[in-house]
Parts: C-alpha cells; sequence; structure tokens
C-alpha cells in the first residue's frame, strides 16, 4: 500500500520538480540573454551617435565604455577584434591582452547573433557574459539609396569599429539569489503535493482494501451461509446460550423436522433423545463424539445416524457452543448389503464355474452311452424313446454348463468396423423360420447416416439374438418383433432398439430381470439377460428396459461413441 503510491508519484513528481527548474533555469538564461542584448544595442547607439560628431570631436570609445560599466549588475564591458585583442575594456589595465580565444571568434562575427556562457568571476562570482558582432555602423538598405550622400559616411578614429566584438559581463548574484528562492520554492510546493497526492492515493487505496474487504467478507459470509444450507450432509449448531443457532436443509430432510420448529430453541425440548445431553456430555469429556445411534424421527420411522459433535471453544478456551453433523446411514448400509450379496454371488459364480467344468466329462460319458444304447436297442422303441430322453436332457445341461461358463469367465471383445445392415441382417436371418411357423413379423428400420460401427460383431449377434428370443417366447403365438437402429441427435452414438407385443414383464420382475439364475421361464436357465448385461457393459454401454405387462417390452442397447469411417 506504501510502496504502490511511492513507485507511481514520485517519479511523476520528480519528472515535473525536474521540467519545471528546467524552464526557470531557460527563463533566467533568456532574460540575461536579453539585458544583454539591449546594454549591446545601447551602447552601439551611442557609439554611433558618437562617431556622427554628437559627443563632441574628442568623442572616444573607451570612453563611453566606461560610462556604461558604470551601470549596475555590468562587471565588465569589453571590444576585442577577431584575433581576440582587447580594443576597450572598462578596466584600463587590460587593454591590448587577449580575450575570448576559446571561441571561435570569425564563427561569432559571420553569425551576427547574439552568444551567451557563464563564466567565473573573482572569488564566487557567476558572470554571465553576452557577445555578438560590434556594428555601431550599418550598411544603408536597398530602399535607402536615395539618402543624401555622406549621410552614412562616418569617420573612424584610431580605434576602428569595423568587424568587431564586444563582450558584456553580466553580475548573476541578484538573478542567482531570485532562481535560487524559485527553486526552493517549487521543490517545496512539489514535496508538498507529492504528500498530498500519496495522502490521497494512500486513502484511496484504503477506501478500496476497505470496499473489497467488505465485499469479500459478504461473499465469503455469504458461501458459508449457502453452503452450510446445501451441504449433503445434516448440520446442528447450538450457541452459548444452549439455543439451536443453525439447522440446515439436509437434518431438515433427515430429521423431518422444519427449520421454523427448531430454531431459538433448547435442544431438549424439540430433538429426538439421542441428539439431547450431547452438550453436557462434550463439557464432560472435552473431546469429540463419533458414533453411530439409532433415532427415531418426527414421523415415527426409526433410521440409523452416524453423528459427529465437537465443542466451539472461544477465546477464553471454555465450552460454551457446540456443533453436530450426522447423515442418514440407511442407503450406506443398503449398499453394503448389496456389495455383500453381490460377493456372494461371485463366489457362487466362482464356484459353479468350477463345479460345471467338473461336470461336463462325466455328462460327455453319459451322451455316449445313450447313444450307444440308442443304437444298440433299436428295434426296443421303448428303449429308442428312453436313449433319446437321455441324450436331449444331457445336451440341455450342457447349454446350461456353457452359459454357466460364458457367465462366470472375463468378458474378452474382439472390437473392429463392421457395417450395420450386415449386423442386423445376419441376426434377423438366424430366426427367420421360427418367424413364419409361429405367424410373427419382423421390421427393421436402419438410417442412412449410420454406415459401420466400431463393435465386437460376434457378442452383438448373441445380445441381440438372446432378446430375439426372449421377444418370441413373450408373443406366443404371433406378433410384431421390430428392430430400430438411431443415433441419437448431437452425438456419434449408436442405439439398437428392440420392441415386442408380446405379454411384457411385470413390474415387481422389472427389477431383477438382469440378476444372474433369475427368470420366469419354467425351462429358462436365468443367464441368458445377465449375460447380454455383461456384454453391453463391455462395450461401456448399457440396456434400457421398459415393460408394461400384457403390453410388451422395449429393449434399448445403447452403444457410445459409434462414430462413422
Amino acid at each position: 500500500m506504501i510502496l504502490g503510491p511511492v513507485l507511481i508519484l514520485v517519479p511523476i513528481f520528480v519528472f515535473m520538480t525536474i521540467q519545471a527548474l528546467n524552464r526557470q533555469k531557460e527563463a533566467t538564461v533568456r532574460l540575461l540573454s536579453e539585458k544583454g542584448a539591449a546594454l549591446i544595442r545601447s551602447f552601439e547607439a551611442g557609439t554611433r551617435m558618437g562617431l556622427k560628431g554628437m559627443y563632441g570631436e574628442g568623442f572616444k570609445i573607451q570612453r563611453l565604455l566606461m560610462e556604461t560599466a558604470q551601470q549596475p549588475d555590468i562587471v565588465y564591458l569589453l571590444v576585442t577584434d577577431l584575433e581576440g585583442t582587447v580594443l576597450a575594456h572598462n578596466d584600463l589595465a587590460r587593454i591590448g591582452r587577449t580575450y575570448g580565444t576559446d571561441l571561435d571568434l570569425g564563427q561569432v562575427s559571420r553569425a551576427g547573433k547574439v552568444g551567451c556562457r557563464q563564466v567565473g568571476g573573482s572569488g564566487d562570482l557567476e558572470v554571465f557574459e553576452v557577445f555578438r558582432r560590434f556594428e555601431p555602423i550599418r550598411k544603408p538598405a536597398k530602399n535607402q539609396r536615395g539618402m543624401a550622400r555622406g549621410e552614412f559616411r562616418i569617420r573612424q578614429d584610431s580605434e576602428g569599429v569595423a568587424e568587431k566584438l564586444i563582450f558584456i559581463g553580466l553580475d548573476m548574484a541578484t538573478v542567482e539569489a531570485a532562481r535560487k528562492e524559485d527553486v526552493r520554492h517549487t521543490l517545496i510546493m512539489a514535496l508538498t503535493l507529492l504528500l498530498v497526492g500519496f495522502a490521497g492515493m494512500v486513502t484511496l487505496f484504503l477506501a478500496q482494501a476497505y470496499r473489497t474487504t467488505r465485499t469479500s467478507l459478504s461473499r465469503v459470509q455469504a458461501f458459508s451461509d449457502n453452503l452450510v444450507k446445501n451441504m449433503p450432509i445434516g448440520l446442528l449448531a447450538v450457541d452459548g446460550e444452549g439455543h439451536i443457532a443453525s439447522f440446515n436443509q439436509t437434518a431438515e430432510s433427515i430429521l423431518q423436522m422444519p427449520n421454523s420448529e427448531v430454531l431459538g430453541k433448547a435442544p431438549e425440548a424439540v430433538l429426538p433423545i439421542p441428539f439431547r445431553g450431547l452438550g453436557d456430555e462434550l463439557k464432560r469429556d472435552g473431546r469429540l463424539i463419533n458414533r453411530e445411534i439409532a433415532c427415531q424421527r418426527a414421523d415415527g420411522v426409526r433410521i440409523p445416524l452416524e453423528i459427529i459433535a465437537t465443542a466451539i471453544e472461544d477465546e477464553r478456551r471454555s465450552h460454551q457452543a457446540y456443533a453436530v453433523l450426522f447423515r442418514d446411514l440407511s442407503e450406506i448400509r443398503r449398499l453394503k448389503e448389496e456389495v455383500a450379496r453381490s460377493q456372494r454371488l461371485a463366489s457362487i459364480g466362482r464356484l459353479a464355474a468350477g463345479v460345471a467344468h467338473e461336470i461336463r466329462n462325466p455328462l460327455s460319458s453319459i451322451k455316449g452311452f445313450a447313444t450307444y444304447f440308442k443304437h444298440r436297442y433299436k428295434d426296443v422303441p421303448e428303449d429308442q424313446n428312453t436313449a433319446e430322453i437321455m441324450i436331449q436332457e444331457v445336451e440341455r445341461l450342457n447349454r446350461v454348463i456353457g452359459e454357466l461358463l460364458e457367465f462366470a469367465r472375463p468378458m474378452h471383445l474382439q472390437n473392429r468396423r463392421v457395417d450395420v445392415k450386415e449386423l442386423i441382417a445376419h441376426s434377423s436371418r438366424l430366426i427367420q423360420g421360427d418367424l413364419a411357423g409361429k405367424r410373427m413379423h419382423l421390421d427393421v428400420r436402419l438410417p442412412s447416416d449410420i454406415a459401420t460401427v466400431s463393435v465386437d460383431p460376434d457378442r452383438v449377434n448373441q445380445v441381440l439374438l438372446n432378446l430375439y428370443l426372449n421377444a418370441m417366447d413373450a408373443m406366443g403365438d404371433g406378433g410384431a418383433l421390430s428392430v430400430d437402429v438411431r443415433r441419437p441427435t448431437g452425438t456419434n452414438d449408436m442405439e439398437i432398439v428392440v420392441a415386442d407385443t408380446g405379454s411384457g414383464i411385470g413390474e415387481a420382475d422389472l427389477a431383477q430381470i438382469f440378476d444372474p439364475y433369475f427368470t420366469t421361464k419354467s425351462s429358462g436357465t436365468g443367464l441368458g439377460l445377465a449375460i447380454v448385461h455383461k456384454i453391453m457393459e463391455a462395450h461401456g454401454g448399457e440396456v434400457r428396459v421398459r415393460s408394461n405387462s400384457g403390453r410388451g417390452t422395449t429393449v434399448t442397447l445403447y452403444f457410445p461413441d459409434s462414430a462413422e469411417v
């Protein structure tokens, strides 16, 4: 906050002060130059009048020069030739010496303009010197050609005045004193303005910081209020007076108690029994409370809760207030039971797979003996019928074992780009004969915007065939089976919708149709739809079933990101 205004204002005011000082210096130089130029013009005018005889026949430049040098602020006045030899000087001892050899006197003479410089005088005296070509006599202008002869022809005395230089030294003490006073005043004003500007900017920074802090505080307060209100866990806060100060929406939902009936009241008066006495327990034990409790809600339903209670200490470290976080464990316990059930099913599945593998070898032997007896006793119809039944049952048992092993082993896909039309046509060809025999009609609708998809064609055919057979069993004798392939709007996904007009699935059974070994058929294994669900999960998709008893069933197979090649 301090460095900011310093870094901004100091360079600005330093620059402005330097500019002001430079302008004052330039004004001082201009003032002294103009004063020196005026004195030179005055001296030239006096010389011109003397040469015209107005001062008598005994006129001398030296005498006029000494008289002129008596004016205040003039330190010296001298005239030199182009070689720097002093021709006239207010100090007679300096006549005949050289002066101005550090200048290009010829250039000064040719320029004809006033020059100036600052030179040192005797002691601490600072002298401002003004010089230029000395020209008391000027050539007549072109428009003066008709004037009287000899009007500008003036006799030159022995000192001469043509092609000479004049130097005048001015005392800078008064001007320098005034300049120093101006400098001091400028610095004081700059420092004053700097301090005022610094104070103003600091004030602005403080005001902005206050406003920002206040806004941030309001935002934090709003955020904390919104967080407490919408946090997915119940929050109960009790203040130092023993009254409920906070009771969020989740707490209302869990305990079925409206906020308006709880706030401002003592916990013992309105809350269920397990919440009473938590404040006394925290004061007594002085530790965090974390336990599971069984709580009876206001509507009489008992629910399991996990509560975490902690004391809120003030600056004197005294326990006056406390907060309680709690959540409903009903869903968690249900999920734990579901996980345990899934683990049991997985264990049973692994056991069944092992048993099925061991059963297949004896089944092969039984089927072989049944085939042998069928051929040996082909002349005995009863034995022939018995052997045929044995063979059929062994084959049915072998199919069940095959489905069990298929369900138990890990799913490995071999995805490749396949033509959608070929995929649907191949699966529908497998049931054409059964459809014709049962007077069922198949309707296939393929869109033009889906050409190829990336799937495992054998697995998808297995899924479709399973759905077709289930639909045919549900329709019995006669009905319509439809297959509709479509792409959801704005995506590269694909959906295959298989619908029938069969007996449908009851609402009670709909939640269990993908469970292994669940079936409503007298001869079903209960693994068909479980395998369908597993294959779709392996593709990263899902199976959606919509059905009403007696109104048919619609199964949607969703394949994500089936982009065209």
